[in-house]
């Protein structure tokens, strides 16, 4: 049985064809008109807010999201369906991923009724683009060492740090923002007294750096906040709860099928020119055969294991433990597909723009973004413990 398979048929999308098929279509159809051209990581490099649009339009944002505010009432499984194939074809979807995939579901969580009834309708309608303030400098890939602080004030609060690695920050329209509002003397532990917040990008006191990649491209940012003011209503959840509350928010960052299709487009380099040499008459090299029965094989267990992680969300789990194992072993798929067609070129050096090329230049971040590797460890071996 396919991972995607289900004991019912799949729920339709609002065009009334079930969510695989109308993602594959939509993305046959962009790329056939010359309007996008798929390429490796696009679920982080390739913005282009008129393809998220037509993905809202088509049923195929918020799927998972209660009607009332947007959404389509659907499964993370249908959800799933969806995202592999756009991963797959290398779409254009980072303009809605980060609200779509983690912050929206977030905000259902923990949001106050206001909160949800003025944010949520804007993700689902790709109105409202969402940038991740997490990561700090000094901080590595320790979270909860963050130094950005809010502090109270009528009405809100007054915000001010700095974040990096901010992904399309100079397109968002919105951050999210976890921050201090207890200091670290006034706490035993300093996972405790971090809150989350949703603030306004253009609000004053917010600026935002360029940090150009390897390729010279430009998606990651450096934010400040200088004593910026965040509304009472912008708090998510509960005030100084905001570890317990990412926690949760990190499966569904770490649990989706972009930690495994990352460099999937090399992948299909990879299997086509296997069976090129095969209908050729060429002999393909054992070790060529053998990474690609060996990178196909885990693919499919990887695939289920994201269909495991989407079924525990249905069910209204938090699957920590089986998210981070999907990054952990996603990641190290995705390096070693990069590694294989690395060996079958005979390491002929890539050109920057072909499928090789980009994935090349993008695997150095394949192990830390959503968690460097022995963070990972360290958490699947904490709820191992815990079970």
């Amino acid at each position: 049985m396919s991972p995607t398979d289900t004991a019912r048929a799949p729920a339709p999308t609002s065009h009334g064809a079930d969510p695989r098929t109308a993602a594959r279509a939509l993305a046959t159809e962009w790329r056939e008109a010359g309007r996008c051209t798929p390429r490796s990581d696009a679920w982080l490099r390739s913005f282009d807010r008129d393809f998220s649009r037509e993905l809202a339009a088509r049923g195929m944002t918020a799927m998972t999201w209660p009607v009332e505010y947007g959404g389509h009432a659907l499964r993370n499984v249908d959800r799933l369906a969806v995202t592999e194939e756009l991963l797959r074809a290398g779409a254009p979807v980072a303009a809605h991923w980060i609200g779509d995939r983690q912050i929206g579901p977030a905000i259902l969580r923990h949001g106050s009724p206001a909160l949800k009834e003025e944010i949520l309708p804007r993700i689902a309608a790709t109105d409202a683009v969402f940038c991740l303030g997490m990561s700090e400098p000094e901080a590595g890939s320790d979270l909860a060492s963050v130094r950005t602080a809010a502090r109270r004030v009528t009405g809100g609060w007054r915000l001010s740090g700095h974040k990096i690695w901010t992904s399309h920050a100079h397109h968002a329209t919105h951050a999210y923002v976890l921050a201090r509002t207890t200091p670290r003397e006034d706490v035993e532990r300093k996972h405790q007294g971090l809150s989350e917040f949703v603030v306004d990008m253009d609000a004053d006191g917010v600026s935002t750096g360029a940090i150009p990649d390897l390729a010279g491209e430009h998606h990651f940012n450096e934010v400040r906040f200088e004593d910026v003011f965040v509304p009472e209503g912008r708090l998510i959840g509960t005030e100084g709860e905001g570890w317990r509350q990412v926690v949760g928010q990190l499966s569904f960052e770490r649990g989706g099928a972009e930690r495994v299709l990352s460099s999937y487009p090399v992948l299909v380099n990879l299997l086509a020119e296997a069976a090129r040499d095969g209908r050729s008459g060429a002999a393909v090299p054992d070790t060529i055969a053998a990474s690609v029965g060996s990178l196909t094989a885990r693919l499919t267990v990887l695939r289920r294991l994201c269909w495991d992680v989407a079924s525990a969300m249905d069910r209204g789990e938090t699957p920590v433990r089986a998210a981070a194992a999907l990054k952990y072993l996603g990641n190290a798929f995705e390096n070693d597909v990069v590694e294989a067609f690395r060996e079958a070129s005979g390491g002929l050096p890539p050109t920057a723009d072909s499928d090789f090329g980009q994935a090349l230049l993008a695997a150095p971040a394949f192990g830390l973004r959503g968690g460097a590797s022995d963070v990972l460890l360290s958490l699947i071996a904490r709820e191992e413990t815990r079970a």
